[in-house]
Formats: C-alpha cells, structure tokens, sequence
C-alpha cells in the first residue's frame, strides 16, 4: 500500500505539473490579448506549492519502503539488504536511477512551490511565465520517472533477501554528497526558469536579478559542497591516493559548477548595476544546460562509473529527447528575444565589471575545454576508436584560463564600479605580484617542483593577500556581510589551491612489501606492520592491518587499513586510514599477502592535502555569507521602499 501511495502522489504531482504549465500559458495569452491576466492565473500558485507537497509525500514514501526493506518493491529489493545500518538503507533510496531522480523531481516541485508561495517581488506576468517553465521543465522528469524508470515497481513475488547497495556507496560520505549535488542542479533550473521568464516577458532588469541570486547563491554552494564531499570521498574511499581524476562524472559536477559560478557574478553585477542583461540570461540557459548534460551522461549508459547510475539506453534516449527540448528551447527563445534585451549600463575595461566580464569569458573557456575533453573519447568511440583524455590534456590546457583568470580575480575586487584606472590601485598589485615573485623563487629553491605546482604555489600566496585587502582602511565591524562573503570565498580559493598545488608538488609514495614486525618509511614516517588479522562488520568481514606510525621515534599513532569483503552483493573493496596532521596526511592501504609471508602495503605522505577540502568548505562558507548578506540587503530595500511609500501616502492625505 505504501508504493501504491507513493506512486499516485506522483501521478497526482505530474497532472499538477501539467496544469501549472497550461494554466499558465492560458494567462498569458489572455494578457496579451485583453492586458489581464484573467481567472485561471490564480490556478497557478496553488498548484504548484500542491505539487510541492505531493512529490515530497512520494519520496517519504520511498524512505519509509527502504527504511523497512520492502522486499516486493523491486527497487528496495535490487538495492538493499535487511543486514544493513540504517543510514545506508536510507542513503540506498537515493543511491541509484529510479530513487535518485525522484529526489531531483521532489526537490524540484518544493523549490517551484517555494517560489510560488512566497514570491511576490516581480510582477505578476514574469512570474506566471517563470512558473510555466518551471512546469514545463519539471513535467519532461514526471515523464521520464513514471513511463521509464518507476521508483515503486512491485516484483512478480517478493524477494528472499535484497541484492544490497554497492559497497563501494555504502560510506557516510555518499550518504550525503548526492543530495547536495542534487540541490545544486535543482538550483540551476529555478533560475533557468527564471531566465526564461524574463525573456518571455521582456523584464530583465536588476529586480529579477535580485530574486534569482538566492537561488544561484544556493545552487552555488550545494554543488561546492557536492564536489567538495565527493572529492573526498573518492580520495579515502577508492584507495587510490588522488583526489580528483577527471572522470568523466566528475566533469558532470564540475561543469555545471564552472557555469553557475560565472552566472552568479554576473547576476550580481545586473542586480547591482543593471549590466550584463544577456550574459545573464544566456549563463542562466548554459548553467542548467551542464546540469542536462552532467544527467544524460551519468544515466544514459554511455559512460562505466561507480556513480553511474543507469545502463539502460532506452532511459538515455528519453533524457536526450528532454535534453533537446530544454536546451534547443531555452536557445531558440534565447535567439529570438535577446534583440529585445538592452544592452544595459556601460562600463570601461578597467572597472569591476570589466574585470568581472574577463573572469567569466574565462571560466566559459574552461567550461568549454572541460566539456570538449569530456565528450571526445566519447564521440570518436562512435568510429571505434579509443582515446584517453586525462590529466595531460585537462591540467595544462586549463591552466592557460585559469591562470589569468585568477590573476584578474586578485585585483578585480579592488577596482571601482563602472570606470576606474589600474593606476589607482598600483601599489596593491605591486605587493601582491612581489609576494608572488617570492613565493615562486622560495619554491624553486626548497625543492625540484613542475611548472603548474610552482605557479599554483604563487598564485595561492598572492590571492590568499589580495583577498583581504578589499578589507583595508575599512571599519571591519561595518564591512557588509555580502563583502566577507566574496572575502572569504576568494580566500578559500586560496587555501584550496595551496592544498592542490602542495599535494601535486610534494607528495611522497611508498610501495613495500613488509613481513610482521618489519618497518619502512615514507615522509617523515617510520611504518610498522604490528599484526594483521580477521574482522567482521555488520554485512563484511575484512583483513585488517594493524600498523604503528612514528615520527624521529615519537608517539605511535595506530593505524587500521583494512581489505574487505561485501556479501550483499558480494565486492571486494580496499578501506584506507589517514593519520592526519596540520601539514599532511599519511594515507595508508593495505593489499594482498605474498608468498614469503610478507604483506603489500601502498603508503603516501601528501603535504597540506587537507587544505583541498579546507579551502572548499571556505569557499562554501563564503556562498553562505553572502546569501545572508544579499538577503539582508534586499529587506533593508524592501524597508525603505515601504517607508518612503508610506511616507508619500502621508503627505497626499
């Protein structure tokens, strides 16, 4: 009864869905003709914070099926195991196709309900329209979960025993990195829907970019979150020492990361400025674009990935068709309404727009290269040829970007809106670029280090200052909240350029094989293999070894690395440990014993790693400062505006 209930609140969102769209659709014509709105505009409100609630009830249902490990739902069954903890029985809901993509479908329909319950700051026009493409967008995924991949399928006959979720997603940090990730993309396609709203209508100005920067802000920061917490636990969890290895899923979250990061720079500058009105609208199309994108290649089968989710090409067809109507669509509006778009204020080269403009055709290329990269071996797989694109392709062609674009980004908060001179702000550049200077001669001296490394050495030394210095001959007690969020955003950039420069640079490896008792070193270490021995869990058993880990004979830090062993579904996986200090982190794996009774151990000593994911939840922070700061703002507007009315009202009585 509870997937019978789950699966007609989802019928009954989708009919919503489709109302939303039509009855939206109906009122704006019936503006166009007669310059009202008419009756079935009030329709569209209701249904959409109906719909909201309708999709949240289905996905509880989900929950509660795999909570109590509903073994006639095939889902449930294909996916978990009664043996397993409760947080992975849970997180196994979102853990594959069908159960993932109704978490989108459900954090979608909430966000439109959102929007429709208490958005009141646009006119009315623009919001009937914004909701019609919300509709309209959320109705393709109503389409594709219950014609393609329905979440509550009951089995003929209902299973002994589940299969179980993949080991391999059975760690904390999957529990919560798809999620967050998800609420990202979801992010993206209210303010895709936004864009599309104002098009329709004609009203891009600096008040509908001041209603959709929340939402990017948002998107913004569950994606660094996601790519953050995903980034990591592919670092400990895959046992292969790396923290990013430009899989082609992982390019499925990053490019979508890359385009909402040069639209909310641009959605500030028209929120603030009125300028950048088409570089709004179009980043606003190309972000939920990539997050099209990023679904169709994880769910089309066209990609082999431990977070891939789907074979089916049947499912990859469907997507590619919504994937075409979306994209095409947005771009055939875009094409038709952009001549409608005015141009908005002007600005000079040497201003903070102008700076802003140069970081963003940046990152565009970056974005570009990314998806190039990403879709090549792909394309040419058609041809039956086989091509790697790697770390030689992505590492330095990006860099010719980046480079310049974290230059820019260091001195582009210094400028003044509109026009100003780089002369201005001379002695700044001169400090930050001979901090540069030094920190890239003190690398080159301390150790033989690659280019890339080197430069990322000095370009983290001069932005982790130049961040701070908008700060300067400021009060720090009256600094707007917004401006410490844009500080310690930029900061973390900084600090997570550091940890990838540092690891990339300084990292040591250790690959030995070591009998009981016996030691080998790497880094500062001295590794001793005390014992290994049999462990069991709640669905594996392991062998654990048991390592003693000392620094110029100091402490022992003890040290658990185990191999384990999965019987629901039966999977062999490698679990690391890390000893971390506030320099680095010894990483630790463990593999199989030889023949002269001697065991395989893979050690790495990686310098300041840590400062990776330091600097992400910094830069993540930063995002959240400055929701608090923009939000605050638009009140205190909002506040004058009200008075001032008011105020008016007074003296015509």
């Amino acid at each position: 009864m509870i997937a019978e209930l789950g699966l007609a609140a989802l019928w009954l969102a989708a009919a919503l869905a489709g109302l939303q769209l039509v009855a939206s659709a109906m009122a704006l014509r019936s503006d166009a003709v007669s310059g009202e709105l008419g009756e079935v505009a009030k329709t569209v409100r209701p249904a959409a914070v109906a719909q909201g609630l309708l999709a949240g009830f289905s996905f509880i249902m989900l929950l509660w099926l795999f909570a109590i490990t509903d073994l006639s739902v095939k889902l449930v069954a294909t996916n978990s195991h009664s043996m397993k903890p409760m947080i992975f029985k849970l997180s196994g809901a979102w853990g594959n196709h069908e159960g993932s993509m109704l978490l989108w479908v459900t954090v979608m329909a909430l966000a439109g309900g959102l929007i429709a319950a208490i958005e009141r700051r646009l006119p009315e026009r623009t919001m009937q329209a914004t909701l019609a493409a919300q509709g309209f967008v959320a109705l393709g995924f109503y389409a594709f979960l219950l014609l393609s991949s329905n979440p509550f399928e009951r089995l003929p006959t209902p299973a002994a025993e589940g299969m179980g979720l993949n080991p391999l997603l059975q760690d904390i940090g999957l529990a919560f990195h798809p999620p967050t990730l998800y609420f990202g993309y979801v992010g993206l396609s209210v303010a895709f829907s936004f864009a599309c709203g104002a098009l329709i209508t004609r009203q891009v100005t600096p008040e509908f970019a001041r209603v959709m920067r929340p939402w990017v802000l948002g998107a913004w920061v569950f994606l660094t979150l996601g790519i953050t917490a995903g980034s990591y636990w592919a670092y400990y969890e895959l046992g292969w020492g790396g923290w990013w290895f430009w899989d082609p899923v992982e390019n499925a979250s990053l490019m979508p990361w890359l385009a909402a990061t040069a639209l909310l720079h641009s959605v500030s500058v028209l929120a603030a400025r009125d300028a950048l009105r088409a570089w709004t609208i179009m980043l606003g199309v190309v972000a939920f674009s990539m997050s099209m994108l990023g679904t169709f290649l994880v769910r089309s089968g066209i990609l082999t990935s431990v977070h891939a989710f789907a074979v089916d090409p049947e499912r990859g067809s469907f997507i590619l068709i919504l994937l075409a109507l979306y994209i095409g669509g947005s771009l055939l509006l875009f094409a038709l309404r952009a001549g409608s778009v005015s141009e908005g204020e002007r600005f000079s080269i040497a201003s903070r727009e102008g700076a802003l403009v140069f970081n963003n055709v940046m990152l565009s290329a970056t974005l570009a290269i990314v998806l190039l990269g990403t879709l090549y071996p792909l394309l040419t797989e058609v041809f039956d040829v086989r091509v790697s694109v790697g770390p030689p392709y992505f590492n330095p062609v990006g860099a010719i970007f980046v480079i310049p674009m974290l230059l820019v980004m260091a001195v582009g908060p210094l400028l003044r809106w509109r026009q100003d001179g780089f002369g201005r702000i001379s002695k700044e550049m001169a400090i930050v670029g001979a901090l540069m200077l030094v920190a890239l001669i003190l690398a080159a001296l301390l150790a033989d280090i690659a280019i890339l490394p080197l430069l990322g050495l000095a370009l983290a030394a001069g932005l982790a200052l130049a961040s701070f210095l908008p700060l300067r001959g400021r009060k720090i007690t009256r600094v707007p909240i917004a401006t410490w969020g844009m500080v310690v955003a930029h900061f973390g950039i900084a600090v997570a350029l550091f940890g990838m420069a540092s690891e990339s640079a300084f990292t040591q490896e250790k690959l030995a094989a070591v009998e009981i008792g016996g030691s080998t070193e790497v880094g500062p270490y001295n590794v001793t293999l005390d014992d290994v021995a049999p462990v069991a869990g709640p669905n594996w058993t392991a062998i654990e070894a048991r390592l003693s880990a000392r620094i110029d004979g100091g402490e022992a830090i003890s040290l658990r690395p185990q191999s384990r062993h999965f019987w629901a579904p039966p999977q062999e996986t490698t679990e690391s440990v890390l000893a971390t200090r506030w320099n680095g982190q010894l990483y630790a794996v463990v593999g199989d014993a030889s023949g002269d009774g001697r065991w395989q151990l893979r050690l790495w000593w990686k310098p300041f790693v840590t400062f990776i994911w330091y600097g992400g939840l910094l830069i993540s922070l930063g995002g959240v400062l400055a929701i608090i700061g923009r939000v605050q703002q638009d009140l205190k507007r909002r506040h004058a505006l009200r008075r001032t009315a008011e105020r008016r009202a007074e003296m015509a009585a």
